[in-house]
């Protein structure tokens, strides 16, 4: 994951391009498609597709060879090497003859499910694993994980396919293996997991069509970016452009049955309200004009300090649409809630949601009722009706807040006590744990907030010379002309945006382009801005300029990423970066563009 690659995966449902290409070649002309690997004295070892096809959706088996002798494949057989794309100079793979580990059937795995003392046990592809000591630093929550106490992770990963998108889970389950699986038994899970994964049973089978400009990071669940030179080339994102992240399988109302049998249910003091999308699209409408912004955004760059767990965005996991709906504080009041102040002076700080796809969040509710706040229950995106990707039939908009907040495809709404239950509002997912944490069991998460407010960040989007270089030396400067966008959350306006091309000896202060007319304290969008720079020519050619933006407290953004990095790659908002090298033509984003 580095600066100048975002987007590691592709349209093969994660896999690398290099072992995509093994696969294929394998499966097309039944040759042995061989790696070698260096930490094995040259050892060549087979490629092999899995034999099924949920095994094919994972990736890879790597199983021992010589010419004549087959073995069980797994995802580990004597040798273990998860790195997609790895080459031939990986010395950090770790060899282990799984010969030499115990056989357990899968009736032993169960008795190890983590109850009455027990470990907690999992099998994969053949290898039983020992999974104890992670589950507090499971990215998914630690209820997500212990679904599959005692039994095969198969099933579960067919659903959460983004563990297909990354080489991460493979290497932290190395080092997890306690024995192999009972041939028979995980003869028995490919048998299963053979019928789940054909296309009628498939989940993801009917999963809406998206745009190719998007930058794709995992088709299962879809995860996908605004190419970084398109974002301000709308100040309204266009709906097949506006990025997608999602946990889980989009879920489908197919026809109008579907539709007309709907029910939103609203939930206050055990009072029961339920709307269809009909009774709902009949109340007094709103609209609101708001950026939504992945928690994770940028999240690659953090990469370069140290590795995080999820999906390595750039800074396209941001988008800005008008949504049209309904107040949320006149669908509570319908259901009963006459006085918010009461109601919370009484316990009752939290408004829950919860999704048809099974996720849930929480906002408080001083957010969710302040007449100035904004929330809304949406039907609308960009003047039309939500699309199945963005919350069809209803969604919450939550403007200020993190993306996760804005609830999509909800099914319930409830007055509580207590915040939302899950992974997404009280489990890792969302909480950011200190620079120096990287093992979540040395916390407690109880006690940390999980992301809701969201911070200050800018990024840059195009850069050009003003005019022609015919021959640049090292530190001299050029005037490059740079354009961009900032955004705060709270509804905090944008003050400022400030550049800079000689690391922060001197700085420009950009020209506010659009957004910069929103109302004072409710400035939910972004702004545009451009801005003429002069940068030091560095000794490579290259001149790098940099962003920070200034919000309407003062806040300003951290210089350097090693200063927010954190282990779930959260809240990245350091300076913006941007590197071109400089040449006599006037190009803009030429090939040799990186950021960070």
């Amino acid at each position: 994951n580095n600066n100048n690659n975002n987007n590691n995966n592709n349209n093969s449902g994660g896999r690398s391009e290099p072992i995509l290409s093994l696969l294929n070649n394998r499966q097309q002309t039944n040759s042995s498609s061989r790696i070698i690997s260096s930490s094995n004295n040259g050892k060549l070892w087979e490629v092999c597709a899995a034999s099924t096809i949920f095994g094919m959706a994972a990736g890879l088996s790597f199983t021992a060879c010589d010419e004549t002798k087959e073995k069980h494949q797994h995802p580990h057989n004597n040798l273990i090497i998860a790195e997609a794309g790895m080459d031939n100079d990986n010395d950090n793979a770790i060899v282990v003859d799984m010969d030499d580990l115990p056989e357990y059937t899968m009736k032993q795995v169960a008795t190890n499910n983590g109850k009455e003392g027990k470990p907690i046990w999992v099998s994969y592809g053949g290898v039983v694993y020992d999974i104890t000591n992670f589950i507090a630093n499971h990215p998914g929550g630690s209820e997500h994980i212990l679904m599959a106490a005692g039994s095969a992770i198969e099933p579960f990963w067919n659903i959460y396919r983004q563990h297909f998108s990354t080489d991460l889970p493979m290497l932290l389950m190395e080092k997890m293996m306690v024995g192999r699986l009972n041939e028979k038994d995980q003869q028995d899970i490919d048998d299963m997991m053979e019928v789940e994964t054909q296309e009628e049973n498939d989940p993801y089978a009917k999963e809406p069509v998206r745009h190719p400009a998007l930058k794709v990071h995992s088709e299962q669940p879809m995860n996908a970016e605004v190419p970084a030179e398109m974002l301000t080339d709308n100040y309204l994102t266009p709906t097949e452009l506006y990025y997608i992240r999602h946990h889980h399988p989009v879920p489908q109302l197919l026809d109008k049955k579907d539709v007309d049998n709907y029910r939103l249910e609203i939930d206050v003091f055990g009072n029961t309200l339920q709307l269809s999308l009909d009774d709902i699209q009949k109340l007094p409408k709103v609209e609101v004009t708001t950026t939504m912004q992945c928690s994770g955004n940028r999240r690659g760059d953090m990469n370069s300090v140290q590795r995080t767990s999820g999906t390595a965005w750039g800074q396209g996991a941001i988008s800005t649409a008008k949504w049209g709906g309904v107040r949320l504080s006149d669908v509570l009041k319908m259901a009963g809630l006459e006085d918010a102040l009461a109601a919370e002076e009484n316990g009752f700080q939290h408004v829950r949601f919860q999704s048809l796809d099974g996720m849930k969040a929480s906002i408080p509710i001083s957010k969710a009722n302040n007449v100035y706040g904004d929330c809304i229950i949406a039907y609308e995106m960009n003047g039309k009706p939500l699309p199945a990707d963005h919350g069809f039939p209803v969604r919450g908009i939550v403007p200020g807040f993190s993306a996760v907040r804005n609830v999509k495809w909800i099914s319930k709404i409830e007055l509580s006590k207590e915040e939302a239950e899950g992974a997404w509002q009280r489990g890792l997912n969302y909480k950011t744990l200190p620079p120096a944490i990287n093992d979540a069991s040395q916390v407690n998460l109880k006690e940390m907030p999980s992301m809701t407010e969201s911070s200050l960040f800018s990024g840059i989007t195009h850069m050009q010379h003003v005019v022609d270089v015919v021959e640049a030396k090292e530190g001299e400067q050029v005037m490059m002309k740079a354009k961009g966008w900032a955004w705060a959350g709270g509804g905090r306006n944008i003050v400022r945006v400030d550049l800079t091309g000689d690391e922060g000896k001197n700085w420009s202060t950009a020209r506010i382009i659009k957004g910069g007319d929103q109302k004072f304290g409710r400035a939910w969008a972004w702004v545009f801005w451009e801005c003429d720079v002069p940068a030091t020519v560095q000794s490579n050619g290259s001149v790098e300029v940099m962003s920070k933006s200034v919000d309407m407290a003062f806040n300003v953004q951290p210089e350097n990423v090693a200063h927010t990095w954190n282990i779930r790659g959260l809240g990245n908002n350091s300076w913006y970066r941007k590197v071109q090298k400089v040449s006599n033509h006037n190009n803009d984003d030429d090939d040799d563009n990186t950021h960070t």
